[in-house]
């Protein structure tokens, strides 16, 4: 499929989820996603940044009134209609751990933790300064590990060790055992995936 038609594919999804949303009952919906609900529209933080989610047309923009890309649409609209208002399990596991993440945990960490790794190598400071600047809380889980409130009730960690003689260097996105009452598993994946971009873009 090209680059224009899985566009064209996701649009279209991103739309069957607006219907899905259209006759759901505002108050309830911002209960289960734990989003502000004011002034006609969904307020909450995608990695941080500030979005609000407009009613009756249930499409995303950022404070400036500009819309986000497709893909992120398609991302915050399967949030709203899948959440069911599960408590946090406290608990971190890899996306191979989720339900339906076995067959496809090694396409998300060629593109997600592997990633990181390419990007950052041995600089483990880099990597904690990109961390920080991108709104990440240090845990010690790892040589350097952070976690990071990805949706308002979907947090995301990411960790790193650097590699010696014997082990190359590895990083790996995990996600609160809880995630797939907020996300199904190929929509947590582009998740992860967004976090290690916005963490490559910070690298100085």
């Amino acid at each position: 499929m090209s680059e224009t038609a899985q566009e064209q594919a996701l649009a279209q999804r991103a739309d069957e989820l607006r219907r899905q949303l259209s006759g759901r009952d505002p108050e309830s919906l911002a209960a289960l996603t734990g989003t502000l609900l004011k002034e006609g529209a969904f307020h909450f933080a995608l990695l941080g940044r500030a979005l609000r989610l407009a009613l009756p047309e249930f499409y995303v923009v950022d404070t400036g009134g500009a819309a986000l890309p497709t893909f992120q649409q398609a991302l915050v609209l399967y949030y709203f209609v899948t959440a069911d208002g599960t408590p946090l399990a406290g608990r971190w596991v890899s996306f191979a751990d989720l339900p339906g993440g076995r067959m496809y945990a090694p396409a998300f960490q060629g593109y997600s933790g592997n990633e990181l790794v390419r990007a950052f190598g041995a600089d483990v400071e880099a990597f904690r300064r990109a961390c920080l600047a991108s709104g990440g809380s240090p845990l010690e889980i790892a040589e350097a590990a952070y976690s990071f409130q990805a949706l308002p009730r979907l947090p995301l960690a990411v960790t790193y060790w650097v590699g010696d003689d014997e082990f190359p260097s590895a990083s790996k996105i995990l996600f609160d055992a809880s995630a797939c009452h907020y996300l199904p598993i190929d929509a947590c994946a582009i998740l992860g995936g967004l976090l290690a971009r916005t963490l490559q873009k910070r690298k100085n």
